[in-house]
């Protein structure tokens, strides 16, 4: 019986969806060569619950992907941008 237990645990943890990372999309205004990319890369890499970013220089939208069960507020990540020295045009998300 211990070990038919067991193995209905075990089953129930491998088969449990993963608790899904949140993003967030920001369209940024003043995006323009890969320095500028560098540099928010580097800010947003600081960020505790920022597990990676992606800056596509050619749509303008940085893709911020958070480490599980964290996140930053929308007006955090327009704080980080626009000190930055660029301009936040929208942001939108994928929980």
């Amino acid at each position: 019986m211990k070990k038919l237990t067991l193995l209905t645990l075990s089953l129930v943890t491998l088969s449990a969806p993963a608790m899904a990372a949140s993003s967030a999309m920001i369209n940024v205004n003043g995006l323009v060569c890969d320095f500028c990319a560098r540099a928010l890369e580097k800010v947003f890499g600081k960020q505790e619950a920022v597990s990676d970013i992606d800056v596509n220089l050619d749509t303008k939208i940085i893709t911020v992907n958070f480490k599980d069960g964290q996140n930053l507020s929308d007006d955090a990540l327009t704080a980080l941008i626009t000190d930055s020295g660029y301009n936040v045009e929208g942001i939108s998300r994928d929980e």
